[in-house]
């Protein structure tokens, strides 16, 4: 990603280039993404988002009704209000019209949802209301068939030391100010990873290897120092080497099977082979700088605050920034019996509003799922296909 976002976390960043599992309650089903999919030609949005005709939506309208609304609308109207300040930018109108989605067409319809997330009086009546009120166009997908990969990220939190101590041995930089100056193509991360390069540069030091590669991934972080004081830290700029999808090579190295890898396996994994770890990290020549961002939230790549389970990175390529949109998919919840997590189907409204380095294409969304453990546990699990339903006020 890029102007400081977040990266995708783990599946998505971790597994770029693998097939996703089909949107099943077990991950049974044959791969169904090619696996080449990432060097395909992207197309345009015109050929990428399809207008549903009335015949086509009133079958789903009973599927449309959003899952968290009847409990929680305040971060749905907190993300909102995010996606109207965005399009009231100038960054918005060199992005607008979209197809032929114009700007004002766009302000309008959030506005116009907005006072209906507001004013309903529950999830089903916001689905009616909707469905009079808007169009839905649907993404062809990764098959032109409407299939989308989906999968989650988060803001990581972890200990950390400003100085080269005990346990923290591992640094995240910030931008080298001659960073504009480097020959090109850049060093690899082999080079630079501890480099005389990069010396006086170390923001705070990891107690983990692989947690500071996953800040590289994530593309910012909440670190807690020894004191118990808290810094954060923000996506400041990347080398021009290539993105190499750490899960999808040990999958290739026969290491592990697609439907086993989750970040909470690939962690196990890594404990268990601590040898194997730097050989596979290094496989990722792309390097990753970083800034403190004065404890601000996560941020995405409208340069605006991503809200949890209601923000979602696309292809800004091709996908129209800070729309209204509503995805289908299945998500995982924690079983307070079992303690384990299992997966529902969920109908949900989100804001698209941040990007991702892996998530190219009309077949690709990352869900964020908010800052800290439980969010990381439940991103990491998130491996399926779905729907994704763009929404805009009818003409």
């Amino acid at each position: 990603m890029y102007n400081g976002q977040i990266f995708s976390l783990s599946l998505g960043i971790l597994l770029a280039g693998l097939p996703s599992l089909a949107a099943t309650q077990v991950p049974s089903q044959d791969f169904k993404q090619d696996s080449k999919q990432e060097n395909i030609e992207i197309p345009k949005l015109a050929q990428v988002l399809v207008p549903l005709p009335k015949q086509a939506i009133n079958p789903l309208s009973d599927r449309l009704v959003d899952d968290l609304f009847d409990c929680d609308r305040t971060q749905l109207l907190k993300a909102i209000d995010y996606s109207i300040q965005y399009i009231r930018t100038p960054s918005a109108a060199d992005r607008y019209p979209v197809g032929e989605i114009s700007r004002d067409r766009m302000e309008r319809s959030l506005i116009r949802f907005r006072q209906l997330v507001q004013t309903s009086p529950n999830a089903v009546e916001l689905q009616k209301a909707v469905l009079q009120e808007f169009d839905l166009h649907k993404s062809i997908g990764l098959d032109r068939k409407g299939t989308v990969q989906f999968t989650g990220y988060y803001e990581a939190v972890y200990k950390a030391s400003r100085t080269r101590n005990g346990e923290f041995q591992y640094p995240i930089y910030r931008l080298p100010p001659d960073f504009n100056t480097w020959e090109r193509p850049h060093p690899t991360r082999e080079m630079l990873e501890g480099s005389k390069r990069l010396a006086g540069l170390e923001i705070a030091w990891l107690s983990d290897r692989f947690q500071a590669f996953l800040i590289h991934v994530q593309g910012s972080a909440r670190l807690v120092l020894n004191d118990g004081s808290l810094i954060t830290v923000g996506f400041a700029g990347k080398t021009d080497r290539p993105y190499t999808s750490v899960g999808a090579a040990i999958v290739r190295d026969g290491k592990m099977r697609l439907e086993d890898v989750t970040l909470q396996s690939l962690m196990a994994y890594f404990q268990k082979h601590p040898q194997e770890l730097v050989g596979y990290l290094n496989r990722n020549q792309s390097f990753v700088f970083f800034r403190e961002t004065n404890g601000s939230p996560a941020i995405g790549s409208l340069n605006l605050p991503v809200t949890a389970e209601r923000s979602i990175a696309t292809d800004k390529s091709i996908m129209p920034a800070g729309a209204i949109a509503l995805i289908r998919t299945p998500l995982p919840f924690l079983n307070p019996v079992t303690n384990t997590y299992e997966f529902r189907p969920v109908n949900r409204f989100v804001l698209d509003q941040d990007t991702g380095g892996a998530i190219k294409g009309a077949g690709r969304v990352d869900i964020f799922m908010g800052t800290g453990e439980v969010p990381k546990q439940r991103a990491g699990l998130i491996k399926y296909d779905g729907e994704l339903y763009y929404l805009v006020l009818k003409k």
